[in-house]
Order: C-alpha cells, then sequence, then structure tokens
C-alpha cells in the first residue's frame, strides 16, 4: 500500500484498486507505527471503496481495527448516490461522552472522595448485563426514544440548560421507535441510567492544567477543578438495533451488486427504504443513549448535593458539553468541486452539500459560530471531549474552522486501543492495576476485575501523543487537561 506523508501530522493513501476518493490519515510517525499491527488500513481504504463516498475516507489518530469501519474512521456520503453503513456507525450506537463542572476544588473532594465513589458506584449500576435502578415497560421506553432528553427533563432527570449544552439538543431528529425490535427494546428498557461495561466509565478528575485562558473562563474551567466525565453509550439496545439491520441488509448487497468487504460491512443506498428503516432506528438509539448520560448525570448531582449538604446549582453543576461517537447526521458542508488525487488539496471552487456524515469512534468538532451550536458552543467554539486512559488524565479542546474544511468537522474520540482486549487481561493483574492507580492516587472501583484489566492504561495509545496530532493538524485546539481522581469501570 502507497502512503505518502503530507505533514507531521498528515498522510495521503492515493485513490487505487477501486478506492473512489483517497484515504486521508491524521497520524504522527509515532501512531503510525501502531497502525502495522492490525487492520485498520485496509478497513479504511475498504470505506474509500463504498458508493457515494465525497472527498477522503478520513482515519483520525486513535484509529485501530473494528468491525467494518475501523475505530476512528470519518466517511461522508452523498444523499442522492451515497450510501448507509451499520458498521460505520458501530455496535454502541452513540456511545459518547459527557463533562460536568464543579465550582469544587481538589482539597475540598479528597477526604470525601471515598464516600462519593461508594454512593456512585451503587447509584449508577455498571458492568456487563447490568439493570438500572429505574425500570421502564416497553411503551415507555419507546416514548423515550423518540423524545430523547427532553423526555427526561418532563420527567425530572434534566434541567433546561441541560438541552442546549447536548449535541442536536439531545434529540436526533428522524428517531421513529417503530423502527426498533421489541428485542432490541426489551434489553434497552431496563437499562436506562447504566455504565455497561468495557471501555465506558463514570470519572472525578481534577483540572490540572490550562492551555488556553480565554476559551477556559469561557468554559468555566479553572485548575485544581473538579470535574465529572461520563463515558457510555445505548448498551444492548444499540448492539441489537445494529445486530438486526447487519442481517436484513446483507441479502441487498448482491440485490445492488455491492461488494462484501467484511461479514459485518455492508451498506445499503440511502434510496433504499430500509436505510430509512435503520436511520430512524439509529436515530432512537442515539436518543436512549443521550437519556442514558443524562439519567447517570442526575445520580451524581444527587450525590454530590447530599455528600456536601448543598444544592447541585450552588455546587456549579452544570454541564459543559455532551458529544457522540458513534452516530450517521445529516449534514450541510462545504466541499471542493475538484480535488487532488495525490496532495489531497481542495481547489477554491466551492459548494455547499448535504451529506450523511458517518463518525465511528470519531467525535464532532464545529466551531464558532456554526448554526447547529447553542449558547456558549456558539460563542466559544463547541467543547471537543477528548478521554485518554484511566490513570494519564484526559483532555478538553475546541473545534475549528479547519475542521470543517478537511475533516467535516471531526476529530478524534479518545487515544484509541493499541492492545487487544485480550492480550491486557491476559498481561496485567488487577492487583498490580490496582497497585499501579493507587502510586498515582488514583481510586479505581470495578464491577469486574477482568474487565478493567482490558482497560489498563498499557492498552491505549499516549493521549498525548493522539491530541498533539489533533492540535498539529489544526482540527482542534487544546484548552485545558485533566487527571482521575477516582475510577468507576463496568
Amino acid at each position: 500500500m502507497h502512503i505518502e506523508r503530507i505533514d507531521p501530522f498528515t498522510c495521503l493513501i492515493p485513490a487505487h484498486d477501486g478506492m473512489r476518493v483517497p484515504a486521508r490519515l491524521y497520524v504522527s510517525d509515532q501512531l503510525f507505527s501502531l497502525l502495522k499491527q492490525d487492520k485498520a488500513l485496509d478497513q479504511l481504504v475498504n470505506v474509500a471503496r463504498l458508493s457515494g463516498i465525497v472527498s477522503y475516507a478520513l482515519g483520525m489518530p486513535d484509529m485501530h481495527q473494528g468491525f467494518a469501519f475501523p475505530i476512528g474512521g470519518v466517511a461522508a456520503f452523498d444523499v442522492d448516490e451515497g450510501v448507509v453503513s451499520p458498521g460505520g456507525v458501530g455496535f454502541d450506537i452513540n456511545c459518547g461522552v459527557r463533562v460536568i463542572l464543579t465550582s469544587l476544588r481538589e482539597e475540598e473532594v479528597r477526604p470525601k472522595l471515598d464516600a462519593i465513589g461508594k454512593k456512585l458506584f451503587a447509584r449508577v449500576p455498571s458492568g456487563l448485563g447490568s439493570k438500572g435502578l429505574i425500570r421502564l415497560s416497553a411503551k415507555e421506553a419507546r416514548a423515550a426514544m423518540a423524545e430523547g432528553v427532553p423526555w427526561a427533563l418532563g420527567k425530572g432527570f434534566a434541567e433546561p440548560a441541560d438541552l442546549r449544552a447536548i449535541e442536536s439538543s439531545g434529540c436526533l431528529p428522524g428517531a421513529d421507535p417503530r423502527a426498533v425490535s421489541d428485542e432490541a427494546v426489551n434489553r434497552g428498557k431496563e437499562e436506562f441510567g447504566t455504565l455497561g461495561a468495557g471501555n465506558h466509565f463514570l470519572e472525578i478528575d481534577r483540572v490540572e492544567q490550562i492551555f488556553d485562558p480565554e476559551t477556559a473562563q469561557k468554559f468555566g474551567l479553572f485548575e485544581g477543578q473538579v470535574l465529572v466525565w461520563i463515558h457510555t453509550g445505548s448498551r444492548g439496545l444499540g448492539h441489537q438495533i445494529a445486530t438486526d439491520y447487519i442481517a436484513r441488509m446483507r441479502p441487498k448487497m448482491a440485490q445492488y451488486k455491492l461488494e462484501l468487504f467484511e461479514h459485518d460491512f455492508v451498506s445499503i443506498p440511502l434510496r433504499d427504504p430500509l436505510a430509512g428503516e435503520y436511520l430512524a432506528a439509529m436515530a432512537a438509539a442515539a436518543n436512549f443513549a443521550w437519556i442514558n448520560r443524562q439519567m447517570i448525570t442526575h445520580a451524581v448531582r444527587e450525590v454530590f448535593s447530599k455528600e456536601f449538604g448543598k444544592p447541585a446549582d450552588a455546587l456549579g453543576m452544570r454541564l459543559l458539553y455532551d458529544v457522540a461517537h458513534n452516530i450517521a447526521k445529516f449534514e450541510d458542508h462545504t466541499l471542493g468541486k475538484s480535488e487532488s488525487q495525490t496532495r489531497g488539496t481542495i481547489s477554491a471552487a466551492l459548494t455547499s452539500r448535504r451529506l450523511l456524515v458517518h463518525r465511528k469512534g470519531a467525535t464532532r468538532a464545529f466551531p464558532a459560530g456554526h448554526p447547529e451550536l447553542l449558547d456558549l458552543a456558539h460563542d466559544a467554539g463547541q467543547p471537543v471531549l477528548l478521554p485518554g486512559d484511566m490513570m494519564r488524565g484526559s483532555y478538553i479542546l475546541v473545534g475549528t474552522e479547519r475542521a470543517m474544511r478537511e475533516s467535516f468537522g471531526s476529530v478524534a474520540h479518545g487515544a484509541g486501543r493499541k492492545m487487544s482486549r485480550h492480550a491486557a487481561a491476559k498481561e496485567v493483574s488487577f492487583e498490580a492495576l490496582s497497585r499501579q492507580m493507587g502510586q498515582q492516587k488514583v481510586r479505581l472501583l470495578a464491577a469486574d476485575k477482568r474487565l478493567a484489566c482490558e482497560e489498563a492504561p498499557a492498552a491505549y495509545k499516549d493521549v498525548d501523543a493522539v491530541v498533539e496530532t489533533v492540535t498539529g493538524s489544526g482540527l482542534a485546539r487544546v484548552v485545558a487537561r485533566t487527571r482521575p481522581l477516582l475510577v468507576i469501570k463496568g
């Protein structure tokens, strides 16, 4: 495979062997060496072969092998000629991250950290097959999926200001619970307000360093501040929706004479009615995921309020932002009418087009002034929430105009794995992991010791190197770095 280095943070795979567009990689030399360990590059090339893809198949610096699309892959498709791919969204639909601000400092929280951790561990069920403390009927669950976070607001789990700090205001248009199977609903109706397993987490962090004081002030960030990170998605509901529609779409691949690159790498034209059904079900799962994170937020606020004897608003517990990782969305983007196949440059002739943007293991990064952003994000730029591993810390960045020009307003979603879960569990013992984190003054609460070992810091790329590539390529500006004080894992 021929790969050209464009600059220290960007590579290009020219279109070849059936590729309809080039593939563009945001990757440093340090991170590129890790891409040779799996099939992520081959998967990205396959993405570039899909019908109706425009501009580039994009690989983010945290890219690694996934099902169908690589995790860390971005692709946009023409609404008339393009396709939709469940594998380009992922099984955990709207897996995403949110950050809750507080006005508390580390020294105020440290003495209460154990008590807070134990209460959160009890209030927010985590782990494989975990069930929420609030159970809904199938009818109620479908109503929630149709409404998104406005449903949670009506039930008392949200504040009005929360909706304006969530991507798409916590409700993706076009959601239709009728497109969701009974099996999927039955898997999801008891999982509201849960973390699940794998890389999902609930963290209490402190702001370690401010890099952009002006933007940090707009965001409400200061050094020593305590924040809460929440990372979870649509859990069994989203997984079942992906499973259902991959099975239903696969026979149509032959009908449309589309090549099946991998067993789960299905895609069908957007004009097919089944594509619309999938997008309606996907939107319902996305809404479920936003409600899920919102109900966890409600629990976090209650725990902090009881522990400190003050209302949550008196503790400054405002939602900074919530962004999705695994999603397909209709968006308007400005593109060049002609593009170089070798250097990846865009011509001066520009046109605005409606596209279906798939982000799998990638997050939105819109700049200040974008019409989809509200309030603080509209004025300062969208907060980009980029978690690292559970010991070395995470970053808060802000979107840029260059991201809109080059990557459909997308950046990396985290550090990205460099070791398989099986390999990590084999190499890392829970005792060693706990000792390592204890030496860094990080408390770890885990529902499953083996699964916690799968998420050991050694299994992940260096988040500093990922962020260096994101900022070096101009896709986002770093605002602040945070470090964990307490981590809850499924």
